[in-house]
């Protein structure tokens, strides 16, 4: 309904505004717009204690009088604890949303937050992945260790509510977010909405928490006899950037220029080096992003899934939430997960067998029978080892979840390959009961995929894993087989910026003759001085294994002078072991040449990566 103002003392251009403006106002909005207009006439007229009146005699009947008491909208505080950077999207998502609403956010890293402010939080928000047996990400170490600490404050009075990030098929699903959860109500905090638990299927589930989570709080003003701030939000991010026409739910199919294999004549290893056109994409990435690949399962284990349920594969079935519809076969090669057993898929499938054994084996004391079943078996393995089954195919979206992309970190530098991304994919294979297993993405990109195909990808930004913004600070990289990858796209990129720094690069792999992946580049990237130093260490080349790790030690001192020259560290690969041991070896080096105990020397590294001086990509 639209105002008649015949008498007002609008123009009508200011009425029309006017009228086009109020209907679209929820009423917390025009809650506050009433406070801050309040406000805004008492600041503009000097006077803090007159109240104001609008009354237009002929047309509107009077309104209440505004008082300086308005509803003023609450403060959140939103942290993300994020590796690879979805929790900070969706963070800022949530900001954004909340800010909309007029409400002052303070959106951080767990790493940059001052704990001593979490006292004085109304409402604070966590969003958080959880990584290898059930760690927090980097950037949520520190404030995860505070808050499990004698040193955490109660928080009677606090309300909050956590997103939790994670995948189904580790053991350890969404761990640090449920401790977080936990932990926040027993400091006294109260939830004001349910901890949402999201697979790698995040987006629907994420969304849902963001419109829960909004609703909380927009509903949830008090009167307070304060003037009303606008738009003090204050974050130690920057705000999203307006998303790409291409995303992880509209991949762009990417046209592959060249798929070569990096590794020599006898290696038992295969690399494929992949040159992808991003050109009319509009796509942009930046040194340390990564790539979305969505691919395809092997056709040979689709058709004897079907062969195994004596299926029709050109049966139509529904595959999406909108209806949308494909063949049996079409549904299993491009969009359900096939090769991967989870707990969730294992307890559905029970409805659908016949077999009291599988019955047996989700129950809840037989955990460690289960957790032994679905390491390396797929659903080709469960549906031959629990027969006979009654599923159907409009069952499959019931049972299995969506086949998720694949992350690979991105190899190349945009301004030394306008419109194109590479990547660096080693193809996983290996025998497993008595069968033969394959990675899924890296198997469909060395066997399948030539020049001219196309494949849907998108670009995940990882603000997390950065070349220091400063392009002549020192960088040491540590990277073995295909974790170096993104240091090539850092050297290329600090060769296209004319970046002076020094940089040491850690290399490792198994053979030198046949497992030294862009050999080539780093002998021309140490010709022209891109890169200073160059250590490898080939494990199966002498009686005793060695590895990067190894080749720290062996340079310690000299790294311990780097670090106090301030140079920034990058760790990119395996996190179980690798990682893991080049983060004991850091801690031997300054412990040993910066003469410190271990509780300073840990103390020292994670003040290198407060300072984002110590980054790491790892899987």
């Amino acid at each position: 309904m639209q105002l008649q103002v015949t008498n007002s003392p609008f123009t009508s251009e200011q009425t029309e505004l006017i009228n086009k403006l109020l209907p679209t106002l929820t009423d917390v909005q025009l809650s506050w717009l009433g406070g801050y207009l309040s406000a805004y006439r008492m600041v503009s007229t000097g006077t803090v204690t007159a109240s104001a009146t609008v009354n237009d005699a002929s047309a509107i009947p009077a309104a209440a009088p505004v008082s300086t008491e308005t509803q003023v909208p609450p403060e959140a505080t939103i942290l993300f604890g994020s590796q690879t950077g979805n929790a900070q999207r969706l963070a800022g998502r949530l900001a954004e949303r909340l800010k909309a609403q007029g409400i002052t956010v303070t959106l951080s890293a767990m790493n940059q937050y001052k704990t001593n402010q979490l006292k004085k939080v109304d409402y604070l928000f966590v969003l958080v992945s959880t990584h290898g047996e059930g760690d927090p990400p980097d950037n949520a170490l520190t404030f995860h260790e505070f808050l499990h600490s004698k040193r955490a404050p109660k928080l009677d009075g606090l309300k909050f509510s956590v997103l939790a990030l994670g995948d189904t098929s580790y053991e350890f699903f969404c761990k640090t977010g449920q401790d977080f959860d936990s932990r926040l109500a027993e400091l006294g905090g109260e939830r004001v909405t349910d901890r949402v638990d999201c697979d790698v299927d995040f987006e629907e589930s994420a969304a849902g928490w963001i419109d829960a989570v909004n609703r909380a709080v927009s509903s949830s003003a008090t009167p307070a006899s304060t003037n009303v701030t606008t738009n003090a939000a204050s974050a130690s991010v920057e705000p999203n950037a307006v998303e790409p026409i291409y995303s992880r739910n509209n991949p762009y199919m990417a046209e592959v220029l060249e798929n070569l294999d990096l590794n020599g004549r006898g290696s038992d290893r295969e690399t494929r080096h992949v040159e992808i056109s991003l050109e009319d994409s509009g796509l942009t990435y930046s040194p340390g992003d990564a790539v979305g690949v969505y691919p395809q399962n092997d056709p040979a284990l689709v058709d004897e899934l079907i062969s195994l349920l004596k299926w029709n594969p050109e049966e139509v079935v529904v595959t999406g939430k909108n209806g949308e519809t494909s063949s049996v076969r079409d549904a299993l090669l491009h969009y359900y997960e096939i090769t991967v057993l989870t707990k969730p898929l294992l307890e559905k499938a029970v409805a659908f067998s016949g077999n009291d054994k599988l019955a047996e084996l989700v129950k809840p004391e037989n955990k460690e029978a289960l957790r032994a079943y679905v390491k390396a078996r797929d659903l080709l393995d469960l549906l031959r080892d629990f027969l006979p089954w009654t599923i159907a195919p409009g069952d499959l979206s019931t049972l299995l979840r969506k086949l998720p992309p694949r992350l690979y970190s991105i190899a190349s530098s945009l301004n030394a390959h306008p419109d194109e991304v590479h990547l660096t994919v080693r193809k996983v294979e290996y025998e497993a009961h008595d069968r033969e297993r394959k990675g899924v993405t890296s198997s469909y990109i060395a066997e399948r995929l030539v020049p001219g195909d196309k494949l849907p990808i998108f670009i995940q930004q990882n603000p997390n894993f950065k070349p220091p913004v400063n392009p002549d600070s020192p960088v040491i990289m540590i990277g073995p087989g295909t974790g170096v990858a993104p240091f090539r796209a850092f050297l290329e990129d600090r060769e296209e910026l004319g970046a002076t720094g020094k940089s040491w690069l850690f290399y490792g792999d198994r053979h030198f003759v046949t497992d030294f992946l862009y050999q080539t580049d780093w002998q021309r990237m140490l010709k022209a001085g891109v890169l200073s130093k160059l250590d490898v260490a080939f494990s199966r080349d002498t009686e005793e294994k060695v590895y990067v790790q190894q080749r720290m030690l062996e340079h310690g001192e000299e790294v311990y002078n780097w670090l106090q020259d301030g140079a920034h560290v990058y760790v990119c690969g395996d996190e179980k072991h690798m990682a893991h041991d080049v983060q004991a070896a850091l801690l031997d080096i300054i412990g040993q040449y910066g003469g410190k105990s271990p509780e300073v020397a840990a103390a020292y590294l994670a003040e290198l990566q407060e300072q984002g001086r110590y980054q790491r990509d790892v899987y």
